[in-house]
């Protein structure tokens, strides 16, 4: 299989060395060694990304106009084939051809402010190197992704045809969402007053997707299939669910749950250090907001296809789902009791 796809490419791929690299829960990745250098070969999940030849397309679109306004920034866009397409499709599948950035290396775990500094001001320097392009340009990879009313409905209609036991074991976590309905109003009013701008958006802003040097310094980010069309809220809001805690969405010791203060300042620090001249005073309001329209979705997801059987994200021991929607809404419980004081520190913070 891999020969046949990188015979496409040229015969100085012949005679690689080829092995599975890194730990993505989506894409197949392999890396591909040879004598000239290194690249990243990827597999696209069409399971998950129905039309890739979308995600192609908005690649292709964005590195023409990076390379045209902003040549200097660092775009990892997959490289063509001998006849020039960026997106090879086989019998096994839809994969790209990556370079390989030497000397450069991504974390899964934030242990140190300053990571989260560079993970949050590499995403905002995504966003602030594209805030000119059309962003009506861009096709939608992932059809309603951080779409809050949707997930709203999707939770009450699973509600409504849970199991008496599964209703009954999340009781307690059922009340806390629809207690907390008044974040879905607050998206609800965004979109349809249209309060911010829509702008080229991440949407998957995990410490991993971004490529650190061997300084620990922000390169680029990566993984870009899910970049469309959205709000700000999703990139921030992302940073906010996977960086203040010191345990991840796993951890069922809901008292390792925490909400680190100076995570959270570097992460306002390092955004803004890229879109403090760029977001409008409106958005700027909506920062702290952001949190908690994010981690509060990913709970309703959890508990979501808790309700429905486990169909979406499985489940690898009974309860899992169920655990992770009890993560989810212990780490926003910590959010909210310190709302008043994360709005202090952003109006001391000078941007």
């Amino acid at each position: 299989m891999h020969n046949q796809i990188l015979a496409q490419y040229g015969n100085h791929l012949s005679n690689s060395q080829i092995q599975l690299f890194g730990d993505g829960l989506i894409n197949k990745t392999w890396k591909i060694k040879t004598v000239a250098g290194n690249y990243i070969l990827q597999q696209v999940n069409a399971s998950v990304f129905k039309t890739p030849e979308d995600i192609d397309e908005n690649l292709n679109k964005l590195r023409l106009y990076l390379e045209k306004n902003n040549p200097e920034y660092l775009f990892i866009s997959p490289l063509p084939t001998l006849i020039g397409e960026s997106l090879v499709h086989t019998e096994e599948g839809y994969f790209r051809l990556f370079p390989f950035v030497e000397n450069s290396h991504s974390l899964n775990v934030l242990t140190q402010p300053k990571e989260a500094f560079e993970g949050a001001a590499q995403f905002g320097k995504f966003s602030r190197v594209l805030q000119d392009f059309d962003v009506s340009q861009l096709k939608i990879t992932l059809p309603d992704f951080h779409n809050l009313s949707l997930r709203y409905q999707q939770f009450n209609t699973a509600l409504e045809n849970a199991s008496a036991e599964r209703k009954a074991r999340s009781s307690n976590l059922t009340s806390f969402i629809q207690d907390h309905r008044d974040i879905v109003d607050t998206y609800e009013k965004i979109v349809s007053e249209n309060l911010i701008p829509v702008r080229v958006v991440h949407h998957d802003t995990k410490i991993n997707n971004v490529l650190l040097n061997q300084q620990n310094k922000g390169m680029c980010v990566i993984d870009l299939d899910t970049v469309m069309p959205g709000y700000f809220i999703s990139d921030v809001g992302d940073m906010m669910r996977t960086y203040l805690s010191s345990a991840n969405e796993e951890e069922t010791d809901l008292s390792q749950i925490n909400v680190r203060k100076a995570f959270f300042k570097a992460i306002y620090a390092g955004y803004m250090s890229e879109m403090g001249n760029v977001l409008t005073a409106e958005e700027q309001e909506y920062f702290i907001y952001s949190g908690k329209f994010l981690i509060y979705m990913q709970a309703i997801r959890f508990l979501t296809d808790y309700l429905s059987e486990d169909v979406y994200y499985g489940s690898r021991y009974p309860g899992h789902n169920l655990n992770r929607a009890a993560n989810q809404i212990r780490l926003l419980e910590c959010y909210l009791k310190m709302e008043d004081e994360l709005n202090a520190m952003v109006a001391t913070a000078g941007y």
